[in-house]
């Protein structure tokens, strides 16, 4: 039974991964790993995070920690991958939240070469939820 990796640092810190040995588990995983005290995130709202993705034991892809500023997007319509709408539809405002997303709920067995996502890659994202509206 393998488990989740940890993350350094608390809401609004750039967090750094420790992965546990072994395989990534299966099915989409979510921890809070912060509980916030905002409002609900709702499906069909629009939530402001900041993020960082990494691949399962590999390299950081893409975090929004670096560029110093939040993004937004339509959640829980499918604008984004499955675990992102799945993970954080329910979560609060506050809260930072560790995902481990299955390829069959990210970007599956295409990848995304260009940022090093391998087809049948499991992404870790820590998430915090910063608004919603």
């Amino acid at each position: 039974m393998s488990t989740l990796p940890t993350a350094s640092g608390s809401f609004g810190d750039k967090p750094q991964l420790t992965f546990p040995e072994g395989d990534a588990p299966g099915g989409l995983q979510v921890q809070v790993l912060e509980e916030g005290t905002g409002p609900v995130v709702e499906a069909g709202r629009t939530i402001v995070v900041n993020y960082l993705g990494q691949t399962w034991g590999g390299h950081v892809f893409d975090n929004s920690y670096d560029r110093g500023q939040t993004i937004d997007f339509p959640i829980g319509v499918g604008a984004v991958i499955g675990g992102w709408d799945k993970g954080l539809v329910g979560r609060n405002v506050g809260d930072r939240v560790l995902l481990s997303i299955p390829p069959e709920h990210g970007y599956g067995m295409r990848g995304v070469p260009q940022a090093g996502i391998g087809g049948g890659d499991t992404l870790v994202f820590v998430v915090d939820v910063v608004g919603v509206r």
